[in-house]
């Protein structure tokens, strides 16, 4: 066979294999929101609809399995973890995995050993705990002054942005001395380079805000280069992957590893 033809056939069975998972998607997607969302009907109506909003539109969870970002991480903490909807979502993901619901192009379900969660507001924390049990700790905290103890990865998804530019810095040196080396952050930011697309969040960021009883914050935006140079700065060696399709907002994942 020529490189041509290699190249075209190796091209084919990704095409396939895409496609294979792209249509796979919607009844896995279903699978997961059922069983993601389930406990949440224990912690109220709101809790339970939101959830099931959010897993549902947030391109986020998909990416994190299809891209298998956490596969392999025993030891996982959700800084701003709301009300746990990441390890409600992970353990979905384990339970459709191991049942071989799961699409044959993607890494395995992430099945850590530990899932821990810090979070603020108090009425989140009781609905993650009413949710998951106790078998994902919840500590109601500042992460900008919560112990982190140590873990193999860090999630952070949309939270730094409420804290000013030097407890930025902070929390992120923090991560790094709580990681190992190889050890993973995920920290999705908005593009303070997005123009309306940012401004849209950034609006929007903040009538959740209100809507959950809290005051507006002045929120304090960088540009993607700029939360590199931070990253490396403070430890990591990072990537940028586009972390708002289907969405109107200006959302960049950057996946970070430990130097």
């Amino acid at each position: 066979m020529s490189d041509s033809s290699a190249r075209s056939a190796v091209a084919s069975d990704a095409a396939l294999g895409f496609s294979a998972a792209s249509r796979k998607w919607p009844s896995l997607r279903a699978a997961l929101l059922d069983r993601a969302c389930a406990p949440y009907r224990r912690a109220g109506r709101f809790a339970y609809y939101f959830a099931r909003g959010k897993l549902r539109a947030d391109p986020v969870f998909r990416a994190i399995l299809e891209l298998g970002l956490l596969t392999g991480r025993a030891r996982i903490l959700d800084l701003g973890c709301g009300q746990g909807l990441l390890a409600a979502w992970l353990r979905a993901a384990a339970h459709c995995h191991e049942r071989g619901a799961w699409p044959a192009t993607w890494p395995p379900a992430p099945c850590p050993q530990s899932m821990r969660g810090i979070e603020l507001v108090a009425r989140e924390v009781a609905r993650a705990r009413c949710a998951l049990g106790p078998d994902c700790e919840v500590l109601e905290a500042d992460i900008r002054s919560a112990p982190f103890g140590s873990a193999d990865a860090v999630v952070i998804l949309d939270v730094l942005h409420y804290l000013p530019a030097q407890s930025q810095r902070e929390v992120l040196q923090r991560v790094r001395a709580a990681l190992p080396p190889g050890g993973l952050l995920l920290l999705r930011v908005g593009d303070a380079g997005g123009g309306v697309r940012l401004r849209f969040t950034l609006w929007v960021d903040k009538l959740m805000l209100l809507a959950r009883g809290q005051r507006a914050l002045t929120l304090h935006c960088r540009s993607i280069e700029q939360w590199r140079e931070l990253l490396h700065q403070c430890g990591f060696d990072s990537r940028a992957e586009p972390m708002s399709h289907g969405t109107p907002f200006a959302n960049v994942l950057l996946i970070a590893l430990a130097t």
